[in-house]
């Protein structure tokens, strides 16, 4: 109780800071990532949280972060199509849950580290992309890049590339080998069971041959 206790506090503590953000201006990319960074290291820092409250905490701030919907849009590429408006619906349910797990993930493992922004730049179509590395420990030197777009006045998360892999492509290509086998309604599946089942970083598996270990 005392674990879950100082995990609610955590979240507080975090809604709280985005709230006065917003309530004095909007930062611009790299004052939104400063700020993603500086949550995301007080919640790997606490040495109360476990690490699956610290996980917890981390999908909290991905929930808040990302541009889902754009990032579902263009994950699915060309077999958006495909999808009805109700599967498209459930798909950016169940990719939003997925996608926060595995940054929360893959951030977990940086434990007791710190975070540097080291720089920024503007891409095709107005996305700027605010470039971060790992400082200390046995991650020292990795990169963990930010690709921001504007929605209506407010910067939001479009991409993580970790080490030259991007979110967005990774999951394309791999989501595409799953619907080229099964079609959506197998996608859909296959992404409620790696939900569901507590540990969904691993990849949906496709109906024969394609099968990811976890």
């Amino acid at each position: 109780m005392r674990r879950w206790g100082a995990l609610g506090l955590t979240l507080v503590a975090v809604g709280i800071a985005s709230g006065q953000g917003r309530a004095a201006s909007e930062p611009g990319p790299r004052g939104v990532i400063q700020e993603t960074v500086d949550q995301v290291l007080a919640v790997l820092n606490d040495p109360v949280l476990s690490k699956p409250e610290r996980l917890l905490a981390i999908e909290a701030i991905a929930y808040r972060r990302f541009d889902f919907r754009s990032m579902s849009k263009q994950v699915l590429a060309r077999n958006w199509k495909r999808f009805s408006e109700a599967q498209k619906e459930e798909f950016q349910r169940e990719f939003k849950d997925y996608l926060a797990y595995t940054y929360g993930a893959r951030l977990n493992r940086f434990d007791q580290q710190q975070v540097e922004i080291i720089g920024e730049r503007t891409g095709p179509r107005g996305h700027v992309t605010v470039l971060t590395k790992i400082v200390g420990g046995e991650n020292s030197g990795a990169t963990v890049d930010y690709v921001l777009i504007d929605r209506e006045g407010r910067w939001r998360i479009f991409d993580v590339i970790v080490e030259g892999i991007g979110f967005v492509s990774n999951y394309r290509d791999q989501f595409r080998q799953v619907l080229g086998r099964g079609g959506p309604d197998h996608l859909l599946a296959e992404l409620r069971k790696k939900n569901h089942s507590g540990s969904p970083e691993a990849t949906p598996a496709a109906p024969a041959g394609g099968r990811s270990s976890r």
